[in-house]
C-alpha cells in the first residue's frame, strides 16, 4: 500500500537543506549554491517492505534566521519534519533549542529529526566538542557532499511514518 507523506525540511540559510534533498532523491551533489525562494517540492518513493511503501513529498522551505516567521500555510498537513543546521557554522545552532520549540509548537505531535549537516567540514574531535559544548542533541550527522548518513536519515523518517496510521 502506497502512503503519501508530507515532509518539511527547515533550517537557516545555507545549511544544506536543498543539497540533502538532492543527495537523497538523485544521489548527486553540486557546489553551485542557489537560494531557495519560497518552497521547492520534490518526491521520492521509499519501499519499507513489500506491502508498505511511502511516497515522501519533500517540501524544501526557504532558509530563515527567524524560524517563527515560517508561513503557517507551508506547514499545514505536515507528517514529518527535518530540521537542519550547519555543524561548521555556529550561528545556525546557537538558538537550536528555541528554534525546535517553535517548530514543535507550530506542528505538534509530528516526528521531528534534528540533523547536523556538513560534517565533511569539521574533524571528528571538533565535531564532538561542538556538540558537547553547545548541548546539542542530534538525530543524524550528515554530509550532503559525501552522502554520509543521508539515506539513513530519510529511511528512518520513512519507517517512523510507515508506522503511523
Amino acid at each position: 500500500m502506497l502512503k503519501s507523506k508530507k515532509i518539511v525540511v527547515l533550517g537557516h540559510f545555507g545549511v544544506g537543506k536543498t543539497s540533502l534533498i538532492r543527495r537523497f532523491v538523485t544521489d548527486t551533489f553540486s557546489d553551485n549554491y542557489k537560494v531557495t525562494i519560497g518552497v521547492h517540492i520534490t518526491k521520492k518513493v521509499v519501499v519499507i517492505s513489500p506491502d508498505n511503501t511511502i511516497s515522501m513529498i519533500l517540501w524544501d522551505l526557504e532558509g530563515t534566521d527567524d524560524i517563527a516567521s515560517i508561513r503557517k500555510a507551508y506547514l499545514l498537513g505536515t507528517h514529518g519534519v527535518v530540521f537542519v543546521f550547519d555543524i561548521a557554522r555556529p550561528s545556525t545552532f546557537q538558538h537550536l533549542n528555541d528554534d525546535l520549540k517553535i517548530v514543535s509548537a507550530k506542528i505538534p505531535n509530528t516526528p521531528l529529526l534534528v540533523v547536523g549537516n556538513k560534517i565533511d567540514l569539521v574533524d571528528a574531535n571538533e565535531l564532538k566538542t561542538t556538540l558537547v559544548e553547545n548541548s546539542i542533541l542530534v538525530d543524524f550527522l550528515t554530509s550532503a557532499k559525501t552522502g554520509d548518513a543521508v539515506n539513513d536519515l530519510f529511511a528512518n523518517l520513512a519507517s517512523q511514518l510507515a508506522n503511523d496510521a
